[in-house]
């Protein structure tokens, strides 16, 4: 009887432990959005380095012709308050939970048991050679997908740039003629008040 008594407790105690955990880590999540909204700047400023430094990595490492190179890098930055605006949306919906369950899996202390190690080639190239021909085919086609799919998201962020700049220089010169429109029909009713007085 002492047994069952004493596995209760211990039930009530962990269950107890872990309600206090979740209330505990509900606390790391609320004060993560507090902290997030709070530096907002800062954390900006770091979305705009990662994307400078992501942007001008990935065009160099997929494309190696030098004009679209250049043509891309600047397409990236015309297109960086874009990202700026959907990066800050994606981090402040998403990365509270992801640094809090991150934070969570540091100070589980589970037991590891029997760990296997894969070793990742870095240089997945050396190996074509040792390929079959049909093997060697889909892998390109699949490289090749890649690669489309790149310059089509390419495609779609440059003309998306592009249609913004036109819709926002039609704006500006439609407005400008209007202002122009406006001090002419000024500079006429002042002559017309000028000739009726005489």
């Amino acid at each position: 009887m002492s047994e069952t008594v004493k596995t209760s407790n211990e039930l009530t105690k962990l269950a107890t432990e872990k309600e206090r955990e979740e209330k505990l880590m509900q606390d790391v999540l609320l004060l993560l959005e507090n902290l997030i909204d709070r530096e907002e700047i800062t954390i900006k400023l770091i979305l705009n380095c990662l994307y400078d430094v992501g942007a001008t990595n990935l065009i160099n490492q997929k494309i190696q012709f030098r004009t679209l190179n250049r043509t891309l890098k600047v397409i990236s930055k015309m297109s960086k308050p874009a990202f700026r605006m959907i990066a800050w949306q994606w981090f402040k919906k998403n990365c509270p939970n992801l640094i809090a369950n991150w934070l969570r899996s540091k100070i589980e202390f589970t037991r590891v048991e029997n760990v296997t190690v894969e070793i990742v080639r870095e240089n997945q190239d050396a190996n074509l050679n040792s390929l079959s021909p049909t093997e060697y085919q889909i892998y390109e086609v699949k490289h090749l997908r890649s690669q489309v799919k790149l310059l089509r998201g390419i495609l779609v962020g440059a003309v998306t740039v592009l249609a913004g700049s036109f819709i926002w220089a039609s704006y500006l010169v439609e407005r400008s003629h209007m202002n122009i429109v406006e001090e002419l029909q000024t500079q006429v009713k002042t002559l017309e008040a000028n000739v009726n007085k005489r």
